[in-house]
């Protein structure tokens, strides 16, 4: 850490009964070196203080809304304020709150979608260039180090030219689901998608972290099996990647039995590679002609950025918390040395960014127009600063 102290966040969402909010605050506090001193955890003012007390922060630190934390924070000394905002909100507030941040001179976090708009997306992306700021999006499935190790493996041409990407996220806690009983199937709240916007961007992020490669054209079979609600709960895409790839991309909250099934398998010529979110800390390479090949998470074989995103000798699980606190750590220390004036370690910017986030909003629209049209759609696409 190139700072003589911790980096300071406050945030806005994750109030009382909210799981995500949470989980984000203790991936950020793992490993000592990011801590919370404000918030502005619900829009019931009530709430956001008996959370801040449950926290232990000082009562002039906890606001009754974003909009009175960004005041807050901004007339107090630099040495006292927040350096970022983690925002976990509900979709559609994510904009604004980044907006007020980012043009207050504030660092981002911000939890998928970025937005819920394509607009929305590009002016986050032009406010990062121009104050220069930090924005990372909690991808956090990019953050196991088995991921890493799969795309380090494609890098270095192990699996030969990329054939076939499948990329799945089954879930079922939508099954048999009626009425809008949640934001998520809200589409004034979530945006215009729920299994696409909610867990096929993670696949899609998942496969474009991995491959590297970008999506040239999707067709989008897309269906709602639930009652009460339009949003759509199943989402099955064929998908044309840059330089000749094919690939399958679903992802379905109507499996019964399922619970986080997140999936990656990368097919090419040489070999193929295949990552499971629920057992992952281990990595199959796959070969026609020998034997498949485990690769463990904490072992001394593994690259030196997959060891950067350890924490335990092997044997000991690393999961879903671990993951997310790599992406806030790189953050942070990217953030701690832009305070500094200094260069960022070697692997600290391994975080997904504000044109990651633009890229995802211009997939989740070009998926349910796809849907919609029940036509094969032109999807490529650059970012404002890409």
């Amino acid at each position: 850490m190139p700072l003589d102290r911790k980096v300071r966040y406050g945030m806005v969402g994750g109030g009382p009964g909210a799981f995500i909010g949470g989980v984000h605050r203790k991936a950020a506090a793992m490993d000592g070196e990011i801590e919370l001193v404000a918030g502005a955890f619900s829009s019931s003012a009530e709430k956001s203080s008996a959370l801040g007390r449950e926290l232990f922060l000082d009562a002039s630190r906890v606001y009754g809304s974003w909009q009175k934390m960004v005041e807050g924070e901004s007339r107090l000394p630099e040495g006292e304020r927040i350096d970022f905002v983690s925002i976990v909100t509900p979709n559609v507030s994510h904009f604004e709150i980044a907006r007020a941040f980012l043009e207050a001179g504030f660092h981002v976090v911000c939890d998928k979608p970025m937005t819920t708009t394509l607009e929305d997306a590009e002016e986050l992306c032009r406010l990062v260039a121009r104050h220069d700021a930090v924005f990372a999006l909690t991808h956090n499935y990019t953050g196991y180090p088995m991921v890493k190790q799969a795309r380090e493996l494609v890098r270095q041409g192990k699996l030969g030219e990329i054939r076939k990407i499948v990329a799945e996220y089954p879930q079922g806690w939508l099954a048999g689901a009626t009425g809008i009983n949640m934001w998520r199937l809200d589409p004034k709240v979530a945006g215009i998608s729920s299994a696409v916007g909610d867990i096929g961007l993670h696949a899609w992020h998942l496969a474009r972290y991995v491959t590297g490669l970008e999506v040239e054209s999707l067709c989008a079979d897309t269906k709602t099996f639930g009652t009460g609600y339009e949003l759509e709960d199943d989402a099955n895409l064929l998908v044309h990647y840059e330089g000749g790839a094919r690939g399958i991309t679903y992802s379905s909250q109507i499996s019964v039995g399922e619970e986080n099934g997140l999936r990656l398998r990368v097919y090419g010529t040489e070999a193929g590679l295949d990552w499971r979110q629920e057992n992952p800390n281990y990595l199959d390479l796959l070969y026609a002609n020998e034997p498949s090949r485990v690769y463990k998470r904490g072992n001394d074989y593994l690259d030196p950025i997959v060891k950067h995103a350890s924490r335990l000798p092997f044997g000991h699980p690393e999961a879903f918390i671990e993951a997310f606190a790599n992406v806030y750590l790189n953050a942070a220390r990217t953030m701690a040395a832009r305070i500094a004036g200094t260069e960022p370690g070697e692997f600290d910017t391994d975080y997904p960014t504000v044109q990651d986030g633009a890229r995802g909003v211009h997939f989740i629209h070009k998926a349910i127009e796809s849907g919609r049209e029940r036509s094969w759609v032109d999807a490529r696409y650059s970012p404002p600063g890409a």
